[in-house]
């Protein structure tokens, strides 16, 4: 472009100086002449370097989006085409539901067994409270019949000593005292084990057991909807 720009500046100088001689050719026109295509030369040439610069290397760049799924899988579908122009909403690619379908059939087969784990868990929270019962009543009625013993060992004791009851009679009055006793002792026992199995309770009160079914059973029902997200996202939309 200098070139050229120098070419027509020299046929205007030619013209003015030489063809129509309209100016007289001496040393300040020669002066004159030379300087004006030293100075607007250098001037354009540091007017491009700034704003069109310009460089032997040259590279094209073009700006693309990296389209990263949030869930990993085969693509079985792809309905565009490069450089197609495409709206919100429509489909880029579509991946392989299938893995995801039975995920979540398996996790859904899962909830109504952990349903009757916790029906199963509450009952024997019933059934707990129903033998803590039963071991209460039973020691009410053992204890009423060690009482009844104590006194009539103490009554056989006396009429022993005193001569007027027979020896037989106080020994048998030891015998269902001791037997009353052991009765009592079983009894104190099987409360103390049912006591035992009703104080594993978690921090809300509840038996662990049945705390422990509830948790797989939200567990399980959370999997089910992160699954169902999961197939969402396997169609992928612009």
């Amino acid at each position: 472009m200098e070139i050229l720009l120098l070419i027509i500046y020299s046929g205007i100088v030619w013209l003015i100086f030489f063809k129509f001689k309209l100016l007289p050719w001496n040393t300040v026109s020669q002066v004159i002449v030379i300087t004006i295509p030293v100075v607007a030369i250098t001037m354009l040439i540091l007017l491009l370097n700034i704003y069109a610069p310009s460089s032997h290397d040259v590279r094209v760049m073009n700006y693309t989006v990296e389209i990263v799924p949030t869930v990993t899988g085969q693509v079985i579908e792809v309905p565009v085409e490069p450089n197609q122009h495409v709206k919100k909403g429509d489909v880029l690619f579509k991946i392989d539901p299938e893995p995801f379908e039975l995920k979540i059939k398996n996790l859904e087969a899962r909830i109504p067994m952990l349903e009757a784990k916790v029906i199963s868990a509450r009952a024997y929270d019933r059934e707990l409270e129903s033998q803590l019962a039963t071991a209460n009543s039973r020691i009410k009625v053992i204890q009423s019949q060690l009482d009844l013993a104590i006194k009539r060992l103490e009554q056989n004791k006396v009429l022993a000593e005193s001569g007027a009851g027979s020896k037989f009679d106080y020994e048998q009055a030891q015998t269902n005292l001791a037997n009353f006793q052991a009765q009592i002792a079983v009894a104190e026992a099987e409360k103390s084990q049912v006591l035992q199995k009703m104080s594993a309770t978690s921090s809300d009160g509840e038996l662990s057991e049945i705390a422990q079914a509830r948790a797989d059973l939200e567990q399980a029902k959370a999997q089910v909807a992160q699954a169902e997200w999961d197939l969402s996202q396997t169609t992928f939309y612009a």
